[in-house]
């Protein structure tokens, strides 16, 4: 005797405060679900107002149009003879709770406030939300008027509780829920839950996805049980790229995945027997004997079956094998998606990218050329709302994007800013590869309006500052490399303002930055002579792609597209060394590299970036670490002094992290400050105490190898 049932998981791309959009893709998403003859709809985490708010939670706006929705949902005749489950923020007893609200024919059956917050790196959601603390316990939570005028209740319960149908019971879980150390489906599990389903808003990090599979399939494996994952999708207002995988597991196998990266909106369904749980669960002894001691929760019961008679004939799904896609693949779609949101979002009518023949705004490149390739495949597939935004962006209706070429054209302007330090080696290099992704590019020269600047200066002071290898100081040199990078800041503005304009189009552009993570912890310094990275120049701009992206995974990327999109420019841009070509040449070639003038090369600072943000090391702390991972390349003099060196100029540029464009999150080692990385941006720049400790450690180590070599030396005598 089977019991087929049909359950449905969503991943919606929300966006923060769109209540109307927000209710028609939650409407789309139910209609889409009863139509594959699901009885169990699941969607996003707080995808009524959706995830993003941040301080919008505040606002008792929020809450009221949050339950307006609500109201609007009950009432429609899609949600009709489903069990839906939505999120939202509730305040009751005035305390603002992350909930879900499930509810079926109008009426509400259960108010689920999460009971784990998020709250580190991006989140901070102990900011907004209190944590629901009383387990297996509800309390009746009075409905407002405006709910209780169409659902005919007074009260509801409110707390940590379980459905228990006709034929099976479901649990939920929120989000973080499913990663803390005791997550509630092992005693839901326990007690006898079937069903578990968890509505996430959680972002895309590189190899993330390992992670969040293991976690679903491991909990079905140990306990048993369907497993529904919900997930936002796509970029809801800020830095973040939430990542879908929606999925479906049963028993310790996936039976739907959702996509990682997509412009369409899904809904997964699963066919599943829940006698394949029972038999499942009956074999595992251990279970069994903690299932006989578990704690009951208390129980909504519901009027409602899952499973119906004519579904008898129903073909159950079948398990699959989860296909993941590798960092470059992650690469070329998450910020990909990001773009297309922000573009299509902001109203604005493409980007604007100083290309320099670099490998960094090469990469930022290759981001808008994969954004087309995936907006030409979701019209190809039928995608109205992608055509409908992508005939918006151009300004005409009839346009039909097929060639990512041709879409590339109309809305990437690439740009090589020249100098009389550039060499022609960039120069070309930046040409041909606009020429194979189909960008409208342009070069200009920027000597008359740095020469103008610096005249400025010369008129008002009697003084002509010169560049180091004309015999200026390195004040002189600093602030002549840090003129060029501004104009070029000044000049990727203007023309994104007027470009479109002085060629009959409408609209404006948006800059695109590309300042990799790396970068952005060791900023140009009096010392170093760099800049790349100076405050408020070409990588100030939007938005950023690539800021949350280290330079070794960034190369990588830019391989995969060099062969996935057959670009053989980038073949040369992977070759060349790294410069700012800020500089004077020598005898026309280039005589400044990134690496040197930093003293570290990109691998080392993804080390340092990684040891910084991820393991909380300190100066003293990531000497130790380094010296043990190191060893056999450096001595502890070497590693010292790259350690110095590093905390030395983190230290001096610190306060760059207050201008750093909003960027696309891939690494928990960003460095973005009061966002991600809430360090301070004044230091101490000595570190003497910090510093003090590391060479006691230095001394130490010379000491005991002169004892060894000197150990040594007898033995051998001996």
């Amino acid at each position: 005797m089977g019991r087929k049932v049909t359950v449905a998981t969503c991943a919606l791309n929300q966006w923060a405060l769109d209540f109307e959009g927000n209710l028609q893709r939650i409407l789309k998403s139910i209609e889409i679900a009863k139509h594959k003859g699901a009885r169990y709809r699941l969607g996003p985490e707080l995808e009524i107002c959706g995830y993003g708010c941040w301080d919008h939670y505040y606002e008792s706006d929020t809450l009221l149009h949050s339950l307006q929705v609500l109201a609007a949902l009950l009432e429609s005749p899609v949600t009709q003879d489903i069990i839906c489950d939505v999120g939202m923020p509730v305040m009751h007893r005035n305390v603002r709770y992350n909930c879900r609200v499930i509810f079926l024919n109008r009426r509400i059956l259960l108010i689920r406030p999460k009971m784990a917050l998020a709250n580190e790196g991006n989140y901070r959601e102990l900011r907004w939300f209190t944590p629901w603390s009383k387990s297996r316990q509800t309390e009746e939570y009075f409905l407002p008027r405006m709910i209780q005028d169409l659902t005919e209740q007074e009260t509801v319960p409110f707390g940590d509780a379980v459905l228990a149908t006709w034929d099976t019971c479901i649990g939920s879980e929120i989000c973080e829920e499913l990663w803390t150390p005791h997550s509630p489906h092992v005693d839901m599990g326990l007690d006898g839950v079937e069903i578990f389903t968890n509505a996430s808003g959680s972002h895309h990090v590189l190899r993330k996805a390992h992670a969040r599979v293991d976690l679903v399939t491991m909990a079905t494996t140990k306990n048993g049980g369907i497993y529904l994952l919900a997930n936002q999708k796509g970029c809801d207002g800020d830095r973040l790229y939430y990542d879908g995988c929606a999925m479906i597991a049963m028993n310790g196998s996936v039976f739907a995945q959702g996509s990682q990266f997509s412009l369409d909106d899904e809904v997964l369904t699963a066919t599943l027997d829940l006698e394949d749980v029972r038999s499942y669960r009956a074999e595992i002894s251990s279970r069994n004997l903690a299932a006989s001691r578990a704690s009951p929760y208390p129980r909504v019961k519901v009027d409602f079956a899952l499973s119906c008679r004519e579904d008898l004939l129903e073909p159950l799904s079948e398990p699959i094998e989860w296909k993941y896609h590798s960092p470059g693949e992650e690469i070329s779609l998450g910020p990909a998606c990001w773009l297309w949101d922000f573009l299509r979002r902001s109203q604005q009518a493409g980007f604007f990218l100083p290309l320099s023949g670099g490998v960094d705004s090469a990469a930022t490149a290759c981001l808008v050329y994969s954004m087309c390739h995936q907006v030409c495949e979701a019209v190809k597939n039928g995608n109205q709302q992608v055509l409908a935004d992508v005939q918006t962006i151009v300004n005409q209706t009839s346009y039909t994007p097929q060639d990512p070429r041709d879409l590339c054209g109309r809305i990437l302007t690439t740009c090589y800013m020249a100098s009389e330090n550039s060499s022609q080696e960039t120069c070309s290099r930046a040409r041909e590869l606009a020429q194979q992704i189909g960008s409208h590019h342009v070069g200009v020269s920027i000597d008359p309006a740095v020469k103008a600047m610096v005249g400025i200066f010369s008129l008002v002071t009697g003084k002509s500052p010169l560049p180091a290898a004309h015999g200026g100081s390195s004040r002189e040199n600093l602030a002549l490399q840090n003129v060029q990078a501004r104009v070029r800041m000044v000049i990727a503005y203007l023309f994104a303002q007027l470009s479109l304009w002085s060629r009959g189009a409408r609209g404006g552009l948006l800059v695109l930055g590309s300042a990799n993570v790396d970068e952005s912890h060791v900023h140009p310094c009096p010392c170093s002579l760099v800049g790349y990275l100076t405050k408020y120049d070409c990588s100030s701009a939007d938005i950023n792609p690539i800021g949350g992206i280290s330079k070794t995974d960034l190369r990588a990327f830019v391989q995969f597209c060099m062969e996935r999109f057959q670009l053989p420019a980038l073949q040369r841009i992977l070759a060349a060394p790294a410069t700012a070509e800020l500089e004077p040449l020598v005898d026309g070639q280039v005589s400044q590299t990134d690496e040197e003038d930093m003293g570290m090369t990109y691998a080392e600072l993804s080390v340092y970036g990684r040891l910084r943000k991820s393991a909380k090391a300190g100066p003293f702390s990531m000497f130790c670490r380094l010296l043990t991972g190191w060893g056999d390349t450096y001595t502890p003099r070497q590693v010292a002094d790259k350690v110095e060196r590093f905390f030395s100029r983190y230290a001096m540029n610190r306060h760059k992290m207050t201008t750093l464009t909003p960027a696309y999150h891939a690494e928990n080692y960003s460095p973005d400050d009061n966002r991600f990385d809430l360090r301070p941006f004044l230091y101490n720049t000595g570190w003497s105490w910090q510093f003090r400790c590391i060479e006691d450690q230095v001394n130490r180590a010379a000491v005991l190898q002169l004892e060894r070599r000197a150990q040594q030396d007898l033995d051998d005598v001996d």
